[in-house]
């Protein structure tokens, strides 16, 4: 068994967590004291009623991709592992393109993902001849984010981060360079004369990819610019931990991270609020304004999951359908700080997880 997210949660304690409701016979609905406010979320919250019985599930199975739902992935594994001893898992998180490219070549079973798989990444599977089923888990936010010494910046517009991190922005130094092109996009944003250092996800992370669709995509297109990307001349890293150092080693920083990293970070960075037109709302992160939308950073997170895999590994089918069951996600959230998906979406993942059994 490969634990590679100790980064974020304290797996054992949410393990410990499903066995203590199991064998208790009650619901666990209350959150750990350590887990921040924003876990709270409009789905059932008790544990997972007997969707496995104990020592019934053996074998091992392999998942990779995303960091943003490596936590999630990992709590459902040792949850499961905690009461059936002959289940072994790995679990890592490289990014969502790297686990997308390990997936389509048949060296895991199942892809976690914050976006959507691309058309690139979808033919690679079928040249591969491997089918697989998009379930949708959870909800996140992207945050935006400089360092807590930074009083100048409050709230940033798609504007302003296409003008600071677009691919107009290449060579801009000082935050003050992007003023002239943020202006131009109807952005009336002060921008300070301080110097920007910018971290943020490198292009085999989905977050990279789902803030360039959001965030970049948009304008980029508009202004008929010949490649949808950010400058090229910032620190990338895979790695959220690098990318909270970076942030919080400069002063007058900017970058980005998944809501829920940020969330566990707030004691080293500061969120800037977002508002998706020039001089528009500006908007914080949390889990209402994550569910309804009205954060202009949200996204959905995925499991794709091999289907031959599935039918030719009792461990794969049996990990997804405790992943699936009732209780099961919305008490991993209690500990990692993402967003439940509403009843009728959650009961639509689960219709497309059994129509592909």
């Amino acid at each position: 068994m490969t634990l590679a997210s100790p980064k974020r949660i304290g797996g054992l304690v949410l393990a410990a967590t499903f066995v203590v409701a199991a064998c208790g016979g009650s619901a666990a609905t209350s959150a750990p004291t350590s887990a921040p406010a924003a876990t709270s979320a409009p789905a059932a919250t008790s544990a997972p009623a007997e969707s496995q019985a104990a020592g019934a599930v053996t074998g091992a199975i392999v998942v990779s991709g995303s960091s943003t739902v490596e936590p999630i992935s990992t709590g459902v594994a040792e949850a499961l592992a905690a009461t059936n001893p002959g289940f072994t898992f790995t679990v890592t998180g490289p990014g969502t393109g790297d686990g997308f490219k390990t997936f389509c070549a048949g060296e895991t079973d199942i892809s976690d993902a914050s976006r959507k798989i691309k058309p690139e990444e979808a033919k690679a599977c079928a040249d591969a001849g491997i089918e697989y089923v998009e379930l949708k888990i959870a909800y996140d936010g992207m945050t935006v984010l400089t360092s807590v010494n930074n009083k100048a910046v409050a709230c940033l517009s798609f504007a302003d981060l296409y003008a600071l991190i677009g691919p107009e922005s290449t060579g801009f130094a000082k935050w003050s360079d992007a003023a002239a092109l943020a202006k131009e996009l109807g952005s009336a944003t002060a921008l300070p004369d301080a110097p920007l250092s910018i971290t943020g996800p490198g292009e085999e992370s989905g977050t990279f990819d789902s803030f360039v669709e959001l965030a970049i995509k948009g304008i980029a297109t508009e202004r008929k610019q010949p490649k949808v990307t950010t400058r090229p001349d910032y620190t990338a890293s895979a790695n959220d931990n690098a990318i909270i150092d970076g942030i919080s080693g400069s002063d007058t920083s900017l970058g980005w991270v998944g809501f829920a990293f940020a969330e566990e970070n707030k004691d080293k960075v500061q969120e800037i609020q977002v508002s998706k037109d020039p001089n528009g709302t500006c908007v914080s992160p949390d889990a209402a304004t994550i569910a309804d939308g009205t954060y202009p950073l949200s996204r959905s997170l995925y499991l794709y999951v091999n289907k031959a895999k599935a039918a030719s590994n009792p461990a794969v089918a049996a990990f997804v359908d405790y992943y699936l069951a009732d209780g099961t996600i919305s008490t991993v959230l209690q500990t990692v700080p993402y967003v439940n998906l509403p009843a009728d979406t959650l009961a639509a993942t689960r219709a497309a997880w059994d129509a592909a059994k």
